[in-house]
């Protein structure tokens, strides 16, 4: 297996983060090589309510993910400096990151709904469809 030397790890902290970490971690000999990085989205809304959420929201959510990230860092002994929690599209927020950091292997966890969704999952889907690094789906 190839030697990765710069490897983006997307997480939901708000689902089974943990397995995907673990199996970032267990690809590298120092886990100063790992990046993490949460997005949250810039809107919400509660369809069945027609309803959508304020910045407040929004901006507490990605304080909420950037603190747990940071605490998984330490954890981990993951520099600080490579926590990201930007506000946006998963997909291109995930791209232009890995674009940045000239990443060689993305591991994201994966938990699809139907047909190709079924195998990826939408986010995982989008990743793996627009980046030139090889990408890690684990089945969650």
């Amino acid at each position: 297996m190839q030697n990765y030397q710069s490897i983006l790890v997307p997480l939901d902290i708000y689902s089974e983060h943990k397995i995907v970490l673990q199996r970032a971690l267990s690809l590298v000999q120092d886990p100063a090589q790992l990046s993490l990085i949460y997005v949250t989205f810039p809107n919400v809304y509660f369809e069945s309510y027609g309803v959508g959420v304020g910045a407040d929201y929004v901006n507490e959510n990605r304080q909420n993910a950037k603190e747990t990230l940071i605490a998984l860092a330490k954890q981990h002994h993951i520099p600080e400096n490579q926590i990201y929690a930007p506000i946006g599209s998963p997909v291109e927020e995930i791209h232009e990151l890995s674009k940045q950091l000239k990443a060689d292997l993305i591991v994201m966890g994966t938990h699809g709904q139907s047909g190709l969704k079924l195998l990826l999952g939408s986010t995982a889907n989008g990743v793996l469809h627009g980046v030139k690094c090889d990408v890690l789906a684990i089945k969650i």
